[in-house]
């Protein structure tokens, strides 16, 4: 079998029956070797034998969730492609050629795009048309390097091995964004077609929820992407404290006229270096977590890591850090006892203080972290052997 239609539901008696109807027409109309899947989450109005009176073959999803609805539908589809869409009648089942002729050509993903085909007046909340999604797929290229112009779209056709391919996993409304993730990161071939978007025949409310859904994306899109999570944040952190530091380590420095950088712009500029340095770490435990586990995929950034920081190159450097703080620490325990152990001249004395407590900390860190990237990666040490 060429096809699978495949179409998600919970509690859509109102709409089901039009988007099969469509669905089986353009069947049809094309002479597609196709079948249409109804993937049910639960409903009690009678979605299921709506369904099964008009043909199509409907299986029970057992988890909750719009993810999870579509990763059993997926999973069982007879189809060597899949194309999934709502069974809401938002979206236009009668017009799936263009899908079709892309995975034909051999793309791995073909995505829909609203902006494109045309949004019908009503159909998508301004917050949504306006904000979230544009927000969202702008997120997604940048992020990911995505070519995806709507990335929400519902409507979307792919290989039906893409589950296991990509190893998607999430339940809720955000598998969307992963399946656009995944396929970007692992280099998947993707096009994208323009599509409608008509106001959806349900009387009832939409399961999507803005604000929860919304956040939902945001935060897988910030997991998987520890670049941006991570490193970037990190990295300004981390010089802005240097610079800070570098600035007030002799003598106080004045920006302008009778405005003076001085001995807490330097405390703060070792708690920037920290944090950012903290931020680093963070970002390569969960890289090399996230390679080794197989949900993203290695580059040239990680190699080049690996080579420079080893477990060996970590514990050496933590050291000679760690122990140029510890002789800054002595002379400042020098300065104190040359006073007989009173008052000491406080902007004078955190010149000293905060520059050595800094590499004390930071010598430790980085110390300690090597071990536990040693770790992390034993696991794929074993595997290389077996």
């Amino acid at each position: 079998m060429e096809l699978t239609i495949l179409m998600p539901c919970l509690n859509e008696a109102e709409t089901i029956g039009t988007c099969i109807k469509k669905a089986h027409d353009w069947i049809l109309k094309n002479a597609v070797e196709a079948e249409i899947l109804i993937s049910d989450n639960g409903s009690t109005d009678g979605s299921q034998k709506i369904a099964a009176d008009l043909g199509a073959r409907v299986i029970n999803t057992p988890g909750k969730g719009y993810g999870a609805a579509l990763i059993s539908g997926i999973l069982n589809a007879k189809g060597k492609y899949v194309i999934m869409g709502d069974s809401d009648d938002s979206y236009d089942f009668s017009s799936l050629t263009p899908f079709l002729d892309k995975l034909r050509q051999g793309f791995d993903l073909v995505m829909g795009n609203r902006f494109k085909g045309g949004i019908a007046k009503g159909a998508m909340p301004p917050v949504h048309r306006y904000f979230g999604t544009p927000l969202l797929s702008f997120i997604g290229r940048l992020f990911f390097k995505s070519t995806i112009g709507d990335i929400q779209c519902a409507l979307r056709g792919f290989k039906q091995d893409i589950v296991t391919r990509l190893h998607l996993q999430t339940l809720g409304m955000e598998f969307a964004s992963e399946m656009i993730v995944k396929a970007s990161l692992f280099h998947f071939k993707i096009a994208e077609v323009p599509t409608t978007l008509s106001v959806d025949g349900r009387s009832r409310k939409p399961h999507l929820k803005t604000w929860p859904d919304g956040w939902r994306n945001l935060r897988f899109y910030l997991m998987h992407s520890p670049k941006w999570l991570f490193y970037i944040p990190g990295c300004f952190l981390f010089f802005t404290g240097l610079v800070l530091m570098l600035l007030t380590i002799l003598n106080p420095f004045e920006i302008i006229r009778g405005i003076h950088l001085d001995a807490n712009t330097l405390l703060f500029g070792g708690v920037f270096i920290i944090t950012g340095f903290s931020c680093l770490t963070l970002g390569m435990f969960t890289r090399t977590y996230a390679t080794e586990e197989g949900f993203l995929p290695k580059n040239k950034f990680d190699d080049k890591i690996e080579k420079l920081f080893t477990l060996e190159s970590g514990i050496l450097i933590g050291l000679l850090v760690f122990l140029s703080g510890l002789a800054g620490s002595i002379y400042a325990f020098y300065i104190w006892q040359q006073a007989k152990f009173g008052n000491l001249e406080y902007r004078e004395i955190l010149r000293i203080v905060v520059p050595s407590a800094t590499l004390i900390l930071l010598g430790t860190q980085l110390l300690f972290s090597s071990f536990f990237l040693g770790i992390l990666k034993i696991k794929r040490r074993a595997h290389v052997i077996v």
